[in-house]
């Protein structure tokens, strides 16, 4: 975290004002005082109160001294967007996922790195309250087996938003992305998928619904069910077994009980947590740039059994 340490604050804008950027980059920025939101750009929404555009050519030409952009918007042009703030030699937090595949992601980061600007792939699940002393209490023992049960229901968490179920929008992926990228960052060694069954609805191209079977390097086995058609309570669990204890992380990683005792966390700011790194970052002229859970989810798609079923509507 930088801190106070009397430099002016870094003006970001948000570019593509959706629901995630609402609910979550919008309070997250207003609570640190090392950024400062300035502006917004959307072709189809506008902010109440700040300055509004519609689009980063927009934004960047009405607020030449901007020193960061939030990019918001779907995977699918986000890394054309990306590079655009790279050239205007803007730092740039990218929303997860940080891009459609490893090359783009890897070519972000080499632009990046010559333009000496930060780039922040933002991988907001890993901020979640349980998930930092999950890792510390796992550094400790022998992981046994993990299972991952990620089911949610896509008309609350994306009303109407067709998009993440056609080409390029990651389906199920979207929200699974989040567990793997916690699955990543608390076992200290490589994972790879053996096996995945991907079932894709009629009139999209996406998978609604996945089943993963992975492995560590060491040969824990790790199974993973996703789902977004999960109705009633939803489900963002992880179990881990040790063969002596049994850690699960609830809630997306921000419950934490070990043996069905829940332990004490702090609460839950897995925005601030990015923001604050992103700062962090910048102060100190670096990039942090994670494609470990994006490789997962391209392995899965590529070596995946595809399965048609239903027609989905939203």
């Amino acid at each position: 975290m930088v801190g106070n340490t009397g430099q002016a604050p870094i003006r970001i804008g948000i570019v593509g004002y959706g629901k995630i950027a609402r609910d979550q980059h919008v309070p997250a920025l207003a609570a640190l005082p090392e950024l400062d939101l300035v502006a917004i750009a959307d072709p189809a929404t506008r902010h109440e109160l700040l300055p509004s555009y519609c689009s980063l050519s927009e934004l960047l030409a009405a607020q030449p001294d901007l020193d960061a952009v939030a990019l918001c918007m779907p995977p699918g042009p986000r890394a054309a967007i990306a590079r655009q703030a790279i050239a205007a030699g803007k730092h740039v937090f990218l929303e997860k996922p940080p891009a459609l595949d490893i090359p783009e992601a890897e070519a972000l980061a080499c632009l990046a790195r010559n333009a000496g600007v930060t780039l922040f792939a933002a991988w907001h699940s890993r901020m979640a309250a349980g998930v930092a002393p999950a890792r510390a209490f796992l550094a400790t023992r022998t992981v046994r087996e993990i299972r991952i049960i990620w089911k949610e229901d896509v008309r609350v968490w994306h009303p109407g938003q067709k998009w993440i179920l056609q080409e390029n929008g990651f389906g199920v992926f979207d929200p699974g992305i989040n567990a793997l990228s916690i699955l990543t960052g608390i076992i200290a060694e490589p994972v790879r998928v053996k096996v995945a069954t991907l079932q894709t609805p009629a009139n999209f191209t996406e998978p609604i619904a996945a089943d993963l079977g992975m492995v560590s390097h060491s040969g824990v086995q790790i199974d993973a069910a996703f789902d977004f058609r999960q109705t009633g309570p939803q489900s963002w669990d992880i179990v881990i077994e040790t063969g002596a204890e049994t850690l699960t992380l609830q809630n997306g990683g921000n419950r934490l009980l070990i043996d069905d005792i829940e332990q004490e966390t702090g609460p839950e700011q897995e925005y601030i947590g990015l923001y604050q790194h992103f700062a962090d970052l910048i102060a100190h002229g670096k990039s942090d740039v994670d494609v470990a859970p994006l490789a997962l989810v391209h392995e899965a798609l590529s070596i995946g059994t595809r399965q048609v079923t239903a027609p989905f509507d939203f």
